[in-house]
C-alpha cells in the first residue's frame, strides 16, 4: 500500500487544529507555536507532493480511493492534476505567513473596559488550520460529493474568523464594530450557503442521471469522464445545462463574480488583515479552481453554451471592481474591490477556452494569492500602527517608516501587474488568450490595467507621500517578524515575474486536458492570401 500523501497533507492541519484548541488557555504563546509548527509540517508534505508530481505522467496522480457508502456510490477519492497540486502548494505556503502576520491579532485586549472581550488565541489559530484542511481537501477531492462536503464545511470556521476576530481599527466604537463584523459574517455565510444548496441539487441531479444511464449512480469524476468519453453516458443537452448552472452558481459566489460579489468587501473589510488574506488568497480560489475541474470537465457542451454570457460578466467584474476600488476611502475595501477585478481576469481566462487563457488564469490564481497576501498583510501592519484603515488618516509614512512604505509599494505594483513582477505574466497570458478568440473583449479588458494603475498609485500617493500627518510621527518601521512575513512573498513575486516556467510546466498539461474535454483548440491566426 502506497503512502497516503494527499490524506496526510490534509490531516496534518486538521489534527493541528485539535491540538492547538486543546492547549491550556493561559499558554497562548505555546498555542501559536503549535499551530505554526503544524502549518510548516503541512507545507513540507505539500512540497513533497509537488516534487513527486510528474507533469508528463497520468492526468491524476497520487490517487487514493476507498469505499465509503457503497449503497449511494460514495467514495473517498483523492487525486491531483497539475492545477490542483499547485493550488495545494499555494495554500500550504500562505498559511504560515497568515499566522505570523496575525501573531497578536487574538491576544487579550489590554483595555480594562469590561464591555470589551478577551480573544481566544487558541481558537483563532485552530480555525485557520481547520480552514487550511478543508481547502486542501477541496483541491484534492475527485469525488463530486466529497468535494461538496469540504466546499461547504470550510464556511463554518470562516464564519467564526470573520465574525469573532475583526480588526481593532474600526472607525466606530466596539459595539458598532461588533455589529459590522456580525453583519459581514452572516452575509458571507448566507451567500455561500445559498450557492451551496443550489449546487447540492445539481450534485443530486448528476447522480440521478448516472444511475439512470449506467445502472449504478456514481459521484466519481473520473468514472463520469470515462463514461462520457466511451459514449456510455450521454447527458441530454437541456439537463446538462441546468446541472452546469447549479454548479457554476455556487462557484461564482465563492469566486466571487459580479453580481454575486457583494459579500467580499464586507467580509474583507471587517476581518483582520490575515483573515482577509485567507478569504481572497485561499478560500476564494476554490471557486475558480472548481470551474476548471468540474464545470468544464463534467459539462463541456454547457460550458461552451454559457461562455459568452460568463465572459461578459467577467468583463463587468474587471471594470466594475476597478472603478469601485478607485473611489474607496477604506484601504481594505479598496483591496477587496481590486480582488473582484482580478477574479474577473481569472474567469475571463478560463472561459476564453484557449491554452494561453487557461494557463494564464491558473498562473493568475497563484500570483494573485501571493501579491494580495503581500499587499494586504503590509496594509494590516500599517493599519495596526495607526489604529485606522481610512486612507485620509495617513500621509508621509515613507518619511518615518521607509521599509514599510517600500514593501507596500512593491505589493501595490504587483497588484497593478507591473512588468517584472509575477502577476504581469499571468495577466498578459489571459489577455492574449482572450484576444485570440474574442478580440473586442480582450481590448476592453485592458481598461482594467489602466484603472489598476490609478487606484494603486493614488493609494500610495495619499498614504505614503506628502507631509507627515498627525498620528504618523511616531510610527515604527517593520519589525523582524513582519519582515519575515513580507520578504519571502516579495522574493516570490520577483522570481515568478522573471521565471514563471516552474509553474507553467506543471499546469500546462492539465490545461490541455481540460481543453480536450470541451473539444476546443486554440484559434489559428488568419493569414492574408498572397497576391
Amino acid at each position: 500500500m502506497s503512502f497516503p500523501l494527499l490524506t496526510v497533507t490534509a490531516a496534518v492541519p486538521a489534527v493541528g487544529a485539535v491540538v492547538t484548541a486543546a492547549v491550556p488557555a493561559a499558554q497562548r504563546t505555546t498555542a501559536k507555536y503549535t499551530a505554526l509548527l503544524f502549518s510548516l509540517a503541512t507545507l513540507v508534505f505539500a512540497a513533497v507532493a509537488l516534487v513527486r508530481f510528474d507533469p508528463d505522467g497520468d492526468r491524476y496522480q497520487l490517487t487514493e480511493s476507498h469505499a465509503w457508502i457503497k449503497d449511494f456510490g460514495l467514495r473517498y477519492d483523492l487525486g491531483v492534476d497539475g492545477i490542483a497540486v499547485v493550488m495545494v502548494a499555494l495554500t500550504a505556503l500562505l498559511i504560515p505567513f497568515v499566522m505570523l502576520a496575525g501573531w497578536h491579532d487574538a491576544d487579550p485586549l489590554e483595555d480594562a473596559n469590561p464591555n470589551r472581550r478577551w480573544r481566544p488565541t487558541q481558537g483563532f489559530f485552530a480555525l485557520i488550520l481547520l480552514v487550511e484542511a478543508m481547502v486542501v481537501l477541496s483541491f484534492e477531492a475527485t469525488d463530486v460529493f466529497l468535494f461538496y462536503i469540504f466546499f461547504e464545511a470550510m464556511l463554518i470556521p470562516m464564519y467564526f474568523l470573520i465574525g469573532g476576530f475583526g480588526d481593532r481599527a474600526h472607525a466606530g466604537g466596539e459595539e458598532e464594530a461588533a455589529r459590522q463584523r456580525s453583519y459581514a459574517a452572516v452575509k458571507f455565510l448566507l451567500y455561500n450557503l445559498a450557492g451551496g444548496l443550489i449546487m447540492l441539487a445539481a450534485v443530486i441531479g448528476l447522480y440521478v442521471v448516472t444511475a439512470h444511464q449506467l445502472g449504478t449512480g456514481t459521484f466519481s469524476l473520473q468514472e463520469i469522464l470515462s463514461a462520457r468519453a466511451s459514449g456510455k453516458l450521454d447527458i441530454e443537452t437541456s439537463t446538462e445545462r441546468w446541472l452546469f448552472l447549479g454548479f457554476f452558481f455556487a462557484f461564482a459566489v465563492k469566486a466571487p463574480l459580479w453580481p454575486l460579489h457583494t459579500w467580499l468587501p464586507n467580509a474583507m473589510g471587517e476581518s483582520t488583515a490575515p483573515v482577509a488574506v485567507l478569504i481572497t488568497a485561499v478560500v476564494d480560489k476554490v471557486g475558480t479552481f472548481a470551474m476548471l475541474r468540474f464545470c468544464l470537465q463534467l459539462f463541456p457542451e454547457a460550458s461552451k453554451w454559457a461562455a459568452p454570457v460568463i465572459l461578459v460578466l467577467a468583463l463587468i467584474s474587471i471594470i466594475y471592481g476597478a472603478l469601485l476600488a478607485v473611489g474607496q476611502r477604506d484601504i481594505k475595501r479598496l483591496i477587496a474591490y481590486a480582488s473582484v477585478s482580478h477574479f474577473g481576469f481569472i474567469i475571463l481566462g478560463i472561459f476564453a477556452m484557449t491554452s494561453q487563457g487557461q494557463s494564464g488564469a491558473t498562473l493568475y490564481m497563484v500570483n494573485h494569492g501571493i501579491s494580495t497576501a503581500a499587499l494586504m498583510l503590509v496594509a494590516g501592519f500599517l493599519i495596526t500602527r495607526r489604529g485606522s484603515r481610512l486612507i485620509a488618516d495617513f500621509g508621509g509614512v515613507q518619511k518615518v517608516a521607509p521599509i514599510l512604505a517600500g514593501t507596500f509599494l512593491i505589493g501595490g505594483l504587483a497588484t497593478l501587474s507591473l512588468p517584472g513582477l509575477a502577476p504581469f505574466v499571468s495577466e498578459f497570458l489571459v489577455l492574449v488568450g482572450t484576444f485570440s478568440r474574442y478580440p473586442v473583449l480582450g481590448i476592453i479588458a485592458t481598461l482594467g490595467i489602466v484603472l489598476a494603475a490609478l487606484y494603486v498609485l493614488v493609494l500610495y500617493q495619499r498614504t505614503m507621500t506628502g507631509p507627515v500627518k498627525a498620528g504618523i510621527e511616531g510610527m515604527t518601521d517593520l519589525k523582524a517578524r513582519e519582515l519575515l512575513v513580507v520578504t519571502p512573498l516579495i522574493a516570490l513575486l520577483l522570481f515568478l515575474g522573471v521565471y514563471p516556467k516552474p509553474v507553467t510546466d506543471i499546469v500546462n498539461p492539465s490545461v490541455h486536458h481540460t481543453l480536450s474535454d470541451v473539444h476546443k483548440t486554440d484559434p489559428k491566426p488568419a493569414l492574408e492570401a498572397k497576391k
